[in-house]
């Protein structure tokens, strides 16, 4: 997955847009089980604000709401088009359909897709690829989502996109350039995997272990942090979609390091995922036998998602960033917690964290800041979109803990990939999304 950039309004994108200006950075483990929280095939070894103010040179939004168009429970996610038409390339209109293609439909993110979208008004899935399970019905990969009159599964070489307007990749790394570089110019890409994250494709050479196949392309994509590059997704017609253990760790730490409230200095970060971060594929590692009572430590000198996260903070801060961090398997299904542990700038307080992220933050849908003592906890956010964050001081004089809670499937994958798109096609970016956390 990432000088600087003006965010929301003002002068158009430049030709690459991101977190950072062109740099470098992002991923998993080298070697070591590599779980990530997204749900992507891995390896083992190897609140509605749509608008924009000035925030020294970063455009965060806090402005007026957009009004949504009114939502619909459908039973079918594919249902019969109203009328045909030509791959948008503009702003769709209300109650116009958009044709989704979701590639690599068999995985935790593409299954989380289908889930997401069968309440989006105007997403409609008319291909899904699972070359392993081509010809199957999706209903029978994944019973839970039976319900939804869903096309059946095709192998990506026989999938016909002629009547498609954007595509959800979520396939696995490494395997997404070649195919992206095949589609059709006009269809809007949200790529899930990490494949397109990262400026440099010398860093992603060395963290991946193979030279970028499309370099091209890497110049043209978008970061997609939702709330903090608003303006640039909603003009790209390529996003990267973040990684979860960066999307839960740079939606507090990008605005405090930009406004210079913390240190650059010793940010330690401790972060925890469920396993479903690992994807479905089977791996004797993610046993129950051998994870279950237990919690896992992984990647402890070189995850994947290091460059990812240095190169966003970076960005913001125009100095290189370098974070300790040391992810978590946690024997549970979903879920992501990071606890960031920083040091405050001279004279700034926890109270000044506090309030700049509340500030920050006030008019977003779906990044919440949380009162008082209150502990952003995994469980008050499964199967939602939502990011729960609150800042505590340490018992340290001058350093702040934070800590943040997102599900890994949703904001950290598959959620934050329907509100790219949604920007994209000139939707409110909560269509679709308004899902509420189950409890308990």
């Amino acid at each position: 997955m990432m000088g600087s950039t003006a965010l929301g309004g003002g002068a158009a994108p430049p030709a690459r847009a991101g977190v950072l200006a062109p740099k470098e950075g992002s991923g998993h483990t080298k070697r070591g089980i590599d779980v990530c929280g997204c749900g992507r095939i891995l390896h083992v070894n190897g609140v509605c604000g749509l608008n924009s103010k000035a925030w020294s040179g970063f455009m965060l939004k806090t402005t007026p709401k957009v009004g949504l168009p009114q939502l619909r429970v459908r039973a079918s996610v594919a249902s019969s088009p109203q009328k045909q038409y030509s791959p948008k390339t503009a702003e769709v209109k209300s109650g116009e359909e958009v044709h989704i293609a979701v590639l690599g439909a068999n995985g935790y993110t593409g299954a989380e897709i289908v889930r997401l979208l069968a309440n989006h008004p105007q997403f409609r899935i008319k291909v899904m690829t699972a070359d392993r399970k081509a010809g199957e019905q999706f209903g029978s990969v994944f019973p839970h989502l039976i319900t939804q009159d869903l096309p059946n599964l095709v192998a990506i070489k026989d999938a016909d996109f002629s009547n498609v307007d954007a595509v959800f990749c979520c396939l696995p790394h490494g395997t997404t350039q070649e195919i992206i570089k095949g589609l059709r110019k006009q269809l809007k890409i949200v790529d899930l995997s990490a494949d397109f994250r990262l400026r440099d494709i010398n860093e992603y050479a060395e963290w991946y272990g193979h030279s970028h196949r499309a370099p091209e392309l890497q110049q043209e994509a978008v970061y997609g942090l939702t709330e903090v590059l608003q303006g640039e997704i909603r003009n790209a017609r390529l996003v990267a979609n973040p990684g979860c253990y960066p999307t839960s760790i740079q939606l507090p730490l990008v605005p405090l390091i930009k406004a210079k409230l913390i240190k650059l200095s010793n940010i330690i970060i401790d972060a925890k995922s469920g396993v479903s971060g690992a994807g479905r594929g089977a791996k004797e590692a993610n046993l129950y036998t051998e994870i279950a009572e237990g919690i896992h430590a992984y990647g402890i000198k070189g995850h994947r998602h290091v460059p990812e996260i240095e190169q966003g903070l970076s960005e913001v801060a125009e100095s290189k960033v370098t974070i300790s961090f040391t992810p978590n398997l946690i024997c549970m299904k979903r879920g992501m917690q990071s606890t960031m542990f920083v040091e405050m700038a001279p004279g700034v307080t926890v109270s000044d964290l506090y309030q700049h992220l509340k500030s920050t933050y006030e008019g977003e849908e779906f990044v919440k800041l949380l009162h008082g003592s209150s502990v952003p906890h995994t469980r008050h956010v499964v199967g939602s979109n939502y990011c729960f964050m609150n800042v505590f001081e340490d018992r340290i004089p001058g350093r702040a803990i934070i800590i943040s809670a997102i599900d890994n499937l949703v904001k950290g994958a598959s959620g934050q990939a329907v509100q790219n798109l949604n920007l994209m096609m000139g939707l409110p970016e909560n269509t679709g999304l308004q899902y509420q956390p189950l409890f308990p």
